[in-house]
């Protein structure tokens, strides 16, 4: 019986074991067989995950179904789905999509991770036929549909409470336990194997049955790697998925997850837009992050997604006049950028969790093309390929000060140049490294223009620009 697991909060857990060391949670998980010494000797993990074809330079975006629409259905939901692949988006990730659980509810409509059926759709959505023509028609459109997958915790009205008791955690009392603070949900236990097969079996359902595309895994680092390495090979004899990870461990990479939360880049988004760190500090965590993950990892990147949201605030009333530099570098890091609903809109506000709170689709319609272009070079550029297809990440000395951040990517010379800057003070400088030459056009001005050493740049406040080489 697993007991109540008394720590910080659990995603508090999985950013610490970033940086408990990949070589520790390697051997945990019995993948010692993957290492391999790196040139600078210290320790590579090996990827055995094949990334579905599609997901190579995909853009993902968030679909919170209850707020994007005044009804909140997926019918409601189907007329954006055009909208939403003009924007320039490929893979769908819809927020939990099942029946929500009514005891202990949190607020009037509750939280969307508390599962009381994980095999039905919600009811306030709409029907599993209803789901399905969301599914074909985003299917039709070119886009891929994942859906959020709640393997470590259910609601304490789903039936498996009277069916499989003996696969809930219990305290020293044996009463059954939440996770946390989380009280409206009841820990599952993931020493007991019938609940391995029969989770992974509610899995297989989805994918037979409506043709989803894969899974974001909800607090995927407090269920065992193991669990989603036998997830994924069972998932695959259906069809290829694509698997994303609420956590930062370098070993799900291995043979469960494409890609994972880059929660550490965030956080350094936010610190740098508060003006207590550096932008020179992302060159110092891209380089850490590159000796643990395997050279193919997926790390998404984001400015927002529902949790920053709901209780830190959008990314426009966290990072301010940041916000659009920020986009800029979650679209241009070596990762894949995820854009949150309402983003698009310049959404401006916390969106309520347990309530209804419709996004307001009017607020700064130029967000949309600021996005757009961003999906359009993210798509279009070869070097800003996920994983290890990606152009090399080149930082660039300026003659600008520490609030000025400048970067290349690399496949055959530098095919991006990326120049952002972080003060309410315009600069002017210059690159000082030599091979930078060349012919270029300015994405979002559409400017030809011709750039060599020795050129000074300017950026206005909180500037940005991209270079991309003609």
């Amino acid at each position: 019986m697993r007991q109540y697991r008394i720590g910080p909060h659990p995603r508090l857990l999985i950013i610490m074991g970033c940086f408990l060391g990949s070589v520790t949670m390697c051997i945990l998980s019995g993948c010692v067989r993957q290492k391999t010494d790196n040139a600078a000797g210290g320790i590579t993990l090996q990827s055995e995950v094949r990334h579905p074809a599609w997901s190579v330079q995909s853009v993902i975006y968030e679909v919170n179904i209850r707020q994007y629409t005044p009804g909140g259905t997926f019918n409601d939901f189907l007329p954006y789905l055009e909208r939403l692949r003009d924007l320039g988006t490929d893979i769908l990730w819809l927020m939990p999509i099942h029946p929500i659980g009514e005891k202990n509810r949190k607020g009037s409509l509750g939280s969307y991770y508390s599962i009381r059926d994980y095999r039905a759709v919600n009811p306030e959505f709409g029907t599993l036929d209803d789901f399905k023509k969301l599914v074909n028609e985003a299917h039709q459109l070119g886009l891929k549909v994942i859906i959020d997958w709640v393997a470590n915790h259910s609601a304490w009205d789903n039936p498996l409470i009277e069916l499989h008791p003996e696969w809930y955690t219990r305290d020293s009392a044996g009463m059954m336990v939440s996770p946390f603070d989380w009280t409206d949900v009841a820990d599952l236990d993931y020493e007991q194997a019938g609940l391995w097969d029969w989770m992974i079996e509610s899995m297989k359902f989805w994918v037979v049955e409506t043709g989803i595309d894969g899974f974001r895994c909800d607090v995927a680092g407090m269920v065992p790697t193991a669990f989603w390495e036998k997830a994924r090979t069972s998932l695959e004899k259906v069809k290829p998925v694509f698997m994303l990870a609420e956590a930062e461990q370098p070993d799900h990479h291995i043979r469960a997850f494409d890609m994972s939360y880059n929660w550490e880049l965030h956080h350094l988004f936010n610190e740098i837009a508060a003006g207590s760190s550096d932008p020179d500090a992302i060159t110092a965590c891209l380089e850490k992050q590159g000796e643990i993950y395997p050279a193919d990892a997926y790390r998404m990147l984001f400015t927002s997604n529902h949790d920053e949201n709901s209780w830190k605030g959008s990314a426009i009333e966290r990072l301010g006049f940041a916000a659009a530099p920020m986009a800029v570098l979650s679209f241009t890091l070596p990762g894949m950028p995820l854009i949150y609903s309402g983003q698009e809109a310049g959404i401006d506000r916390k969106l309520l969790f347990f309530d209804k709170d419709t996004i307001d689709w009017d607020l700064d319609t130029s967000w949309f093309g600021f996005y757009h272009k961003l999906a359009r070079m993210k798509r279009g550029h070869p070097s800003l390929a996920n994983g290890s297809s990606g152009g090399r990440f080149v930082p660039l000395s300026t003659t600008a000060g520490k609030r000025t951040f400048a970067f290349a990517r690399e496949l055959n010379g530098p095919d991006l140049i990326v120049l952002t800057h972080f003060s309410e003070q315009p600069a002017r400088f210059l690159i000082k490294e030599q091979g930078i030459s060349g012919s270029y056009t300015d994405l979002f001005s559409g400017r030809k223009l011709r750039l060599k050493t020795g050129d000074t740049l300017a950026l206005g406040p909180w500037g940005y620009q991209i270079l991309t080489r003609d």
